[in-house]
């Protein structure tokens, strides 16, 4: 026989309450446990799948698109020519992918130029490890002349790849994008606003081909909207990741012209924080540039190798980057863009169907108004006789268990795969992470339900999911203040549990519409959860999937009234029927628990190491050229087996030898010493007034580079002013013998000018000149990689790099 609803008067016997508080203190119990839990269930999995299909990648479209649409398979035959091999800034082959690009825009009709000129690199200009950074540049930009400009929009992606693979995601996706997009605009009306197209040069060694043009370009000048386009990986949707300041305008168009916008407030809070540079960075670093920054980020296990081939690409994630490229270019081109400054940041997230978004002096009000809430319901079921204080206060602290203990088993379930696979050390993401993050998230939920579990006959059902909302309302208030693009993610919740417990507390506990009440309140948690744990994966890495483990625990708690149903009824029971409840109960958290061994135990059965995905490894070549010696390197921490034959020891330190490679300890060993020049570094000039000394310097490689660096001993000068190809560089000192120095990428045949102003401390003045090229089968000593050994997605894979010290 169910318990009787309770009295509505403000006076209720204490038999009564007695009765409620022994029996089920839950939000919502419904006469059919059973059906109502299904029924629950299978409206938020509906959702959640919704969901998630409305994040995928829409389908390519083929050749015969009509001209005015974007078409990834012809896109994809410019994706062919682009990444048909490794292409490293100042190549012969980057060299053909620039002649591809002019000659398909002069084709389009469009003004075009190739910008040839030495350029710093974005931001702090002596930000790299070896000194200040430079390259040769030689970018590719059109126009499309607007009718009546208002301003301009610049459509910007790199055209050259990393030095060990074609970069056929990366980025010959975004090269592609732009000339497709270009093609399309040309095919239709003109737009009011200027398109530039910018087609950029060594990315990948230092962003200089976009700090050129933002700096210095004439088209720059007056600044402009940014469109960035990159790939982090092969495959999943296209992701708004990054924006300006003061973003309102730009995310509103970008949720009301893009066909499928995603991508959160959160993200781009989080990637501000973090140390990472795109083009988009440059262009930030000038006056008057605003804009989006977009990437296709799965499949990261690819990224910056070998496997970056054009076959490893899915072409409905370049159909998106077309898609809402070309939406967006019709829509800046269209309105009048200096309204965009909206003064302030948007909070935005993807829906079925679109993307939220709200103004962000919103967020601290419906943070506080979700506290407000969550208080009341407190208040409420306390007075209702659901809860007492005491179970209030342990229902709140019993709800952080979950919250740290999910991250942190994440943590250790991921140290522990890659005990049993230590390549995954090296690697962003596995090869096929699927079913690790299945595992991730299962374990998440076997401690959710155990806790559960055990803490809810002893505390109550509504203490627990009061509790929980409390700390979802009051991360949103500290978000709010801290983090206020990510508020969304705990105080819509908080304030949709709240009011589902609001409604579920003023009407029948056994009625039907607190079950509705409280799935509708999980229903909101799941759309505005589950992307999040979805797309953070990719984003962060298996290393770091503790943090989705914990965006699942929050949705996990704020569906708790939801969670509630799949237990028996708490409280009132004894003896058997008490020990049958229990093992009801446990079932939840054993299920989730054994689909976590088993998603583990798949993962690491279907994801070995073979020539299609090899293990990566780490190997850099390094030669003093006036001793003779030479050596082996490699970063890795535990060095593979191939790996193994050419290093041993302990990690050590080379700055003293060659002083471009920072100051990261590195294993080393032993190698046989190859017949390479070392760069020749010649006197053009040695002036002398007062206690100064003015060089002009040529260093010039013997041999082809992609890149040159000159040091200067710290002990025999102090730099005072440097000029590189007649460009100033900050003149910064650096720890350890080498105090100041300058890295070239792309240094021309004829050499580059360094000019130093020095006051000298001996008789001669010691320079220490360092170049590297790529590739390590001719070496002597080298034995090529078996097929199931690959390299690694770093900038110094494969590197062979010859130093020489000349004293002057």
């Amino acid at each position: 026989m169910g318990v009787p609803p309770l009295p509505t008067t403000k006076r209720r016997s204490a038999a009564a309450t007695a009765l409620v508080r022994s029996a089920d203190r839950a939000l919502a119990r419904p006469r059919r446990r059973l059906a109502a839990a299904v029924a629950a269930l299978v409206a938020l999995v509906a959702v959640g799948a919704v969901t998630l299909l409305d994040l995928r990648a829409p389908e390519p479209r083929p050749a015969d698109t009509a001209p005015g649409e974007f078409s990834a398979a012809r896109a994809y035959e410019h994706v062919r020519v682009v990444a048909a091999r490794t292409h490293v800034a100042g190549s012969p082959a980057n060299d053909q992918v620039r002649e591809h690009l002019v000659g398909v825009l002069r084709g389009l009709g469009l003004e075009t130029e190739v910008q040839d000129t030495v350029a710093p690199e974005a931001g702090q200009l002596s930000g790299a490890a070896g000194g200040a950074t430079l390259a040769r540049v030689r970018n590719v930009v059109a126009r499309l002349p607007g009718t009546d400009p208002t301003g301009k929009v610049f459509l910007v992606a790199h055209y050259d790849s990393v030095q060990v693979g074609p970069g056929g995601n990366d980025d010959a996706a975004g090269t592609s994008t732009i000339l497709e997009v270009a093609r399309a605009l040309t095919a239709g009306p003109r737009p009011r606003n200027d398109v530039i197209f910018v087609l950029t040069d060594a990315e990948e060694a230092c962003l200089c081909g976009a700090a050129a043009f933002a700096s210095a370009h004439p088209l720059a000048a007056d600044g402009g909207v940014v469109l960035n386009l990159e790939a982090r990986g092969s495959t999943g949707p296209v992701i708004m990741f990054e924006t300006s300041e003061r973003n309102a305008a730009l995310v509103d168009a970008f949720g009301r012209a893009a066909p499928h916008p995603v991508g959160t407030s959160f993200a781009v809070e989080i990637y501000r924080a973090l140390p990472n540079d795109t083009d988009f960075t440059a262009f930030l670093d000038e006056a008057g540039f605003v804009g989006l920054n977009s990437a296709y980020i799965d499949g990261g296990a690819i990224y910056h190798t070998p496997l970056d081939t054009p076959a490893a690409m899915d072409r409905a994630s370049l159909q998106h980057h077309g898609d809402n490229t070309l939406g967006l270019a019709r829509e800046f081109g269209r309105v009048d863009l200096a309204t965009l400054d909206a003064g302030h940041d948007a909070t935005y997230f993807p829906v079925p169907g679109g993307l939220v978004r709200y103004p962000g002096w919103l967020v601290l009000p419906l943070a506080l108004l979700a506290l407000a809430g969550v208080v009341a319901l407190g208040w409420l079921a306390r007075r209702r006789g659901r809860v007492t204080t005491g179970r209030l206060a342990a229902g709140f602290g019993l709800a952080l268990v979950p919250l740290v203990a999910a991250p942190v088993g994440a943590t250790l379930l991921w140290a522990g795969i890659t005990a049993a696979r230590p390549g995954y050390a090296e690697l962003l993401d596995p090869y096929r992470p699927t079913w690790y993050r299945l595992a991730v998230l299962a374990l998440a939920a076997a401690l959710l339900f155990t806790w559960y579990a055990l803490t809810r006959r002893r505390i109550g059902p509504a203490a627990l999911a009061v509790g929980a909302l409390g700390w979802l309302a009051l991360l949103g208030v500290l978000l709010a203040v801290l983090v206020p693009g990510g508020a969304y993610l705990v105080t819509l919740p908080a304030l949709a549990g709240a009011l589902a417990g609001l409604v579920a507390l003023a009407t029948r506990i056994d009625g039907p519409w607190p079950v509705v009440a409280v799935t509708l309140a999980g229903a909101v948690a799941v759309v505005v959860l589950l992307p999040t744990v979805v797309l953070l994966f990719p984003a962060l890495g298996m290393a770091m999937g503790g943090v989705a483990a914990l965006v699942a625990v929050l949705l996990g708690l704020a569906a708790l009234p939801v969670v509630d149903l799949l237990h028996p009824q708490a409280g009132g029971q004894r003896g058997t029927v008490a020990l049958q409840a229990r093992r009801l109960g446990a079932l939840p958290a054993a299920a989730a628990t054994l689909a976590a061994v088993v998603f583990a135990g798949v993962g690491l059965g279907v994801d070995r190491f073979d020539a299609a995905h090899p293990v990566p490894t780490h190997l850099m070549y390094a030669l003093d050229a006036g001793t003779g010696q030479a050596r082996w390197l490699s970063h890795e921490a535990e060095p593979r087996p191939w790996t193994d034959g050419y290093v041993d020891g302990d990690p050590v330190s080379v700055a003293d030898e060659f002083p471009a490679f920072g100051h990261e300890r590195l294993l080393a060993g032993p190698a046989q010493a190859a017949g390479l020049p070392a760069p020749r570094l010649d006197v053009l000039a040695d002036t002398t007034a007062g206690a100064e000394r003015t060089l002009r310097l040529r260093l010039t490689p013997q041999r082809p580079a992609r890149l040159a660096a000159l040091h200067v001993d710290a002990g025999t000068a102090t730099v005072l002013r440097a000029e590189v190809a007649g460009r100033s560089v900050p003149v910064e000192p650096r720890e350890g013998r080498w105090g100041f120095g300058v890295v070239v990428h792309a240094p021309p045949a004829e050499g580059i000018e360094v000019t130093l102003t020095v006051a000298p401390k001996a008789g001669q003045v010691a320079f220490r000149a360092m170049d590297a090229s790529d590739g390590l089968d001719a070496l002597p000593g080298f034995r090529p990689r078996p097929p199931d050994v690959g390299v690694v997605g770093s900038h110094s894979s494969e590197l062979l790099a010859v130093a020489r010290t000349y004293p002057l």
